[in-house]
């Protein structure tokens, strides 16, 4: 297929053109959908099957959180790597590569016979998801140019970045019940068939940063400072805040981190250009990404627990019970892409969805013992949603709006940096102030009660509820005052050309 230059520039004298064919955009669309929810649903999918995967291989409870860690690890550290990787040989290449990869390290958890034997499966399926991601948020960063379908395909592509982490949860408790835990990785296999297929027939190879050199230094300094990073929250779970191995690595990782842009404006040809972090609107939709991962740990974690501990739900009942939650986000992400920020700006309509999400979440903290799903559950779930919907995939259209075609790559990394550090971020702080909060309120009673003990609990998840609104609600405000005022403009430069 040819390739048409796009440019709404009337002011250069550069008349505009059409992409041949606008049903193969969509269908480009439904394929990076496909791969996207893959790679998401994975960071949750694998912890509802935990409990039969340990019984199984029989790893101890000190053990069971490297299932999960590994894959965060391996994601988050190399995925500006994957992202200018993508940039440099090009974005099909780098899809197809990674969706076989990840399908063939799921297939290899699927049959761990041992815990080493899954741990390694998750970090390569980590290492895949790094290269996949970025490329596929790039495919429609190069994709879909004009405003309007540019604000449809994000709306898609944001539903499911942010309801594919209660996917994870229902399609999880649905294979485990029907058939066995390694279900949940097999099924990779089946969904990267099609996205490989897909992608193999309607993708070109175009390689917009094709003159520029991978960045070795800046690549070294991101992956040790993300993987310190992330490491460093990760061991605040298991050992205290005051422990070498949780405060050291915060120390190394931000030590790296700021090593890291002190060389980005040095370097001949940067991992991450400046200029992809220093446009306000594209900064706040960043910070906006890395909130909202972290304050939605808060309903996806505790309220698992609270499900299935607390009212008895099975972990496929569970898995519907988000439901409500998935149509309130598909809807308002469509709504907020598509009609909101094209008509108030992202000033008025992101701090408005996170100010709703604060309210959910504090509405759920009324949470009790003998509360029920439908009353006390369900109407909070549905306004969470909501406000997430106005929030993520917008925020994801503007982080990587105005980027030039040779960047997309990793500036659409840098957007999932920030969910997978937001989510480390909030798994960290949100699970030692819960059990803090259970410590303190069983302080002084007999612990040996069964209700002092279900009332220690919803405690823990109340308090992680109340933490999650206070993110949501510094979100609103760095939001509100970050974005620029009116309706962002699309950059006549930014995205030239359409690769068909």
């Amino acid at each position: 297929m040819s390739q048409k230059t796009l440019t709404e520039g009337t002011q250069s004298g550069v008349t505009e053109a059409q992409p041949a064919s606008s049903s193969k955009r969509w269908w480009i669309l439904a394929i990076v959908a496909v791969a996207q929810l893959m790679v998401v649903l994975d960071a949750t999918i694998v912890n509802i099957a935990l409990p039969s995967a340990q019984k199984d291989l029989g790893f101890s409870d000190g053990n069971r959180q490297w299932i999960v860690t590994a894959y965060a690890l391996a994601f988050a550290s190399l995925l500006l790597l994957g992202g200018r990787i993508a940039d440099l040989f090009g974005r099909k290449t780098a899809f197809l590569v990674g969706v076989v990869g990840f399908a063939g390290a799921s297939a290899l958890g699927g049959a761990a016979n041992s815990f080493g034997m899954l741990v390694t499966a998750r970090a390569l399926q980590g290492v895949a998801g790094a290269l996949l991601a970025p490329a596929a948020l790039s495919l429609l960063n190069t994709t879909f140019t004009d405003a309007r379908e540019r604000a449809r395909a994000f709306s898609v592509y944001g539903a499911i970045a942010g309801a594919g982490g209660a996917v994870g949860l229902l399609l999880g408790g649905v294979l485990t019940d029907a058939f066995d835990w390694r279900w949940t990785l097999y099924v990779n296999v089946a969904i990267a068939f099609v996205a490989f297929a897909g992608g193999w027939v309607l993708l070109s190879n175009h390689r917009d940063a094709a003159g520029s050199k991978l960045d070795v230094p800046g690549t070294v300094l991101v992956a040790g400072g993300l993987f310190s990073l992330v490491y460093g929250f990760s061991n605040a779970e298991t050992h205290d805040w005051s422990s070498p191995q949780t405060w050291g690595f915060l120390i190394v990782g931000v030590v790296l981190l700021a090593a890291f842009v002190w060389w980005q404006n040095r370097a001949r040809h940067p991992l991450l250009p400046l200029r992809i972090l220093l446009d306000r609107n594209r900064g706040a939709s960043f910070l906006a990404v890395l909130i909202t991962g972290a304050g939605m740990f808060g309903v996806f974690l505790f309220l698992t627990y609270y499900l299935q501990l607390n009212l008895g739900f099975s972990p496929t009942k569970t898995g519907v019970a988000f439901l409500p939650m998935i149509g309130a986000l598909m809807v308002m992400a469509q709504m907020g892409t598509t009609v909101l920020v094209p008509r108030l700006g992202p000033k008025v309509v992101i701090p408005l969805g996170f100010a709703i999400a604060m309210v959910g979440m504090a509405w759920l903290t009324g949470i009790g013992v003998g509360s029920s799903y439908a009353t006390h559950v369900l109407p909070q779930l549905i306004v969470i949603g909501a406000g997430l919907g106005m929030v993520m995939p917008p925020a994801m259209q503007l982080a990587t709006s105005g980027v030039a075609a040779e960047d997309a790559g990793v500036a659409s990394a840098t957007v999932n940096a920030m969910q997978q550090v937001g989510g480390s971020i909030g798994t960290a702080l949100l699970n030692t102030l819960a059990a803090s909060a259970a410590t303190d309120y069983l302080a002084g009673k007999d612990a040996r009660s069964k209700l002092v003990q279900a009332q220690a609990t919803i405690e823990s998840y109340t308090t992680a509820f109340w933490w999650s609104a206070g993110f949501f609600a510094a979100g609103a405000l760095i939001a509100f005052v970050l974005y620029r005022r009116g309706v962002p403009q699309q950059d006549a430069d930014a995205a030239p050309v359409v690769h068909m």
